[in-house]
């Protein structure tokens, strides 16, 4: 009974003949169980009655089925697979130059950086055929703490002086001082026609009034974009628009009977900026299709993957800046930021400020940008300085000079309390609109403190400055679009020239066309070729501004000596007839021993010169001159071996 209710709960099995094939499950008699070995004695394999024969067959079967079921490959289209050889071919045309260039041709330039490369600013360049030259840009730097006493630097215009008789002409890519600082000085010096656009060609007309050199306005020639300008025999040369920090700035194609040269500027991509005007990609594209034998690039931000923001994009943080300050707003950028200032101006109006513009750079460019119509605002909304103080603050907007803590600016000035006209208060809202230069970062932080103690409340995020340069992204754009066979990255320390040669391999330049430059390297380039020939003499002059006069080397190198060694000063009497002091030594330091080591030391300096008198060369004491410089070594020695220090020494010996 039990084994019946067993059978009826089993379910009824179906016929082996009603399955229909599965070829994604294995064969079902693999998994039921032989009837035909029930009877197998334990320990014995189940031998099954089939013939061996029949595996095999099975075997086809499966084989079969699965065949049945597989995909057989599509026939080739012959006619389309030579298409696509055609397709490559013509990449390889498009991202190839060497098909484009004159190999056959034997013409060649020399490009010769003269400054801007090893350091940020001072850019010059030379670009020379056999016969004629022409210089791109010269800019001024800045120095650094250890050169007292000197404001700027300018290149050393030896080179130039050499081929002075080849140079037909200057082409200046935009404003910045780090491409028209110097102007005045080469131009106190020697004269060349200057090619530019209307902005930059103004600016350097302010600095050679300043310089006293109003006629050498002369030699302006403004250009139009996009215009191609023959300078001299040798050279067509246009400007192309590109957005940077400042208005009006370009790129520039410099054609030669070797080929086309691209040389950036200083650039970002800038898809929307403020006054509409973006970079030219269209005609860079197009020289790029021509074909290109050199790319000169910007390399200032070549460290940075994500892409530079646009000037625009500044415009939000100033409105919410604004909208919460309830004292008066002190904003402060690079002077040449005209758009940063004209988008801080239309946010001060636009919440019912008067603006007062404060410090002397800052009110030039403004000035020379409403004149030549770069910017528009009503002059009514302009106070002066000694009004401020006479409005509520909240109706009050400052725009001033003095981002990077420069001692003479006039932020820093207000900071300390020295300005004549605005003093801090704690309602004040100081806004800084920029980032540090390498080096600034001391100052700027010192400033700080001032202002902060002053009670001001400072803002700095980076929402409210973008930079000026392009990042990597939009560097290989550049690459893609000039497509050059050759390649030199300019502007720049040397890590960011070498980061751009990897993105320039990165885009297609072969590491043997990149070549990493050094200030006074020449290099040859042709179309089949690009070699370093030779070095010039090149580096920095010092100038003063306060008297705009050069110093000379060797007296900031004194400066040097005094700040970090100290000075030993020694007066002597001497006797002509026996060589011995007549009278006590007078002895005065400065930067080496404390005030009340002073009579100790200057004894130890009287037993030397006893010492070095006694054991004087025969003759010597006829000549001072040597005299002198024999004792400033005796003296250095001694000084060295006791303080480990080596301090200008000033020997004056009076043989009687």
């Amino acid at each position: 009974m039990a084994e019946e209710n067993q059978e009826a709960a089993a379910p009824a099995a179906k016929p082996q003949t009603e399955r229909k094939p599965n070829n994604n499950r294995r064969n079902n008699n693999n998994r039921r169980p032989n009837n035909k070995n029930q009877n197998a004695k334990p320990g014995e394999k189940p031998t099954g009655n089939k013939p061996a024969g029949n595996k095999p067959n099975n075997a086809n079967k499966s084989k079969n089925r699965n065949n049945r079921y597989k995909r057989q490959p599509t026939p080739t289209d012959e006619n389309l697979k030579s298409f696509v050889v055609k397709n490559q071919e013509a990449h390889k045309q498009r991202l190839n130059p060497h098909y484009k260039l004159d190999l056959n041709s034997k013409a060649k330039i020399r490009v010769t950086p003269l400054g801007g490369l090893g350091e940020i600013g001072g850019n010059i360049a030379v670009f020379e055929t056999e016969k004629e030259a022409i210089l791109v840009d010269v800019g001024m730097s800045f120095p650094d703490d250890t050169m007292h006493g000197v404001d700027i630097l300018i290149p050393d215009f030896s080179y130039l002086r050499e081929i002075k008789h080849k140079i037909v002409g200057i082409i200046i890519t935009h404003a910045h001082e780090d491409h028209i600082g110097a102007m005045p000085y080469l131009f106190k010096e020697m004269q060349f026609p200057i090619y530019g656009t209307p902005l930059p060609l103004a600016m350097i007309g302010n600095k050679f009034d300043e310089h006293h050199l109003k006629e050498h306005r002369k030699y302006f020639n403004p250009i139009v974009k996009r215009e191609v300008y023959k300078i001299g025999n040798d050279f067509e040369v246009e400007w192309m628009h590109m957005t940077h920090s400042i208005l009006d700035s370009s790129s520039i194609a410099i054609t030669t009977e070797a080929g086309t040269v691209i040389h950036t500027g200083d650039f970002k991509i800038d898809y929307t900026p403020v006054d509409g005007y973006t970079a030219d990609l269209h005609r860079l594209a197009h020289y790029g299709e021509k074909g290109v034998l050199c790319l000169l690039s910007d390399s200032t931000n070549s460290h940075n993957p994500i892409a530079t923001g646009s000037e625009l994009s500044v415009g939000p943080a100033l409105d919410r800046i604004f909208a919460k300050a309830e004292g008066r707003v002190l904003l402060s950028t690079f002077s040449s930021n005209i758009h940063r200032v004209y988008q801080a101006i239309q946010y001060g109006i636009k919440y019912g400020r008067k603006v007062c513009v404060i410090g002397r750079s800052m009110e030039r460019n403004i000035e020379i940008a409403m004149q030549y119509d770069y910017i528009k605002f009503p002059k009514s909304i302009f106070i002066d300085a000694d009004e401020v103080a006479r409005m509520n603050d909240k109706d009050v907007l400052i725009v001033t000079t003095g981002s990077q803590g420069e001692a003479n600016s006039a932020l820093f000035r207000m900071s300390i309390g020295e300005h004549r006209h605005i003093k801090i208060k704690p309602t004040d809202l100081i806004v800084l609109s920029s980032r540090a230069i390498p080096g600034n970062e001391g100052s700027i932080s010192g400033m700080l403190n001032h202002l902060q103690r002053a009670g001001a409340r400072v803002e700095m995020s980076r929402d409210i400055h973008v930079s000026g340069h392009a990042s990597m992204e939009e560097q290989k754009l550049m690459l893609r679009l000039v497509n050059p066979k050759f390649f030199l990255p300019v502007h720049g320390e040397y890590n960011h020239v070498m980061k751009h040669k990897e993105t320039g391999m990165m885009c297609g330049v072969p590491e043997r066309n990149i070549l990493l430059m050094t200030d006074g390297e020449q290099i040859e380039i042709a179309p089949k070729y690009m070699r370093k020939v030779k070095t010039v003499k090149t580096g920095k002059t010092y100038i003063d501004n306060q008297n705009n006069h050069q110093i000379d080397d060797d007296i900031v190198l004194d400066r040097q000596k005094l700040a970090s060694d100290g000075v030993v000063m020694i007066v002597a009497e001497v006797s002509e007839q026996n060589a011995t002091m007549l009278s006590k030594p007078k002895v005065t330091t400065f930067g080496i021993v404390p005030d009340r080591q002073d009579k100790s030391f200057a004894k130890e300096v009287e037993d030397i010169l006893e010492h070095f008198l006694i054991n004087i060369k025969a003759g010597l004491i006829e000549n001072p001159k040597a005299l002198e410089n024999d004792l400033r070594q005796v003296v250095r020695k001694h000084i060295y071996r006791k303080m480990k220090k080596y301090p200008l020494i000033v020997p004056h010996v009076l043989v009687h």
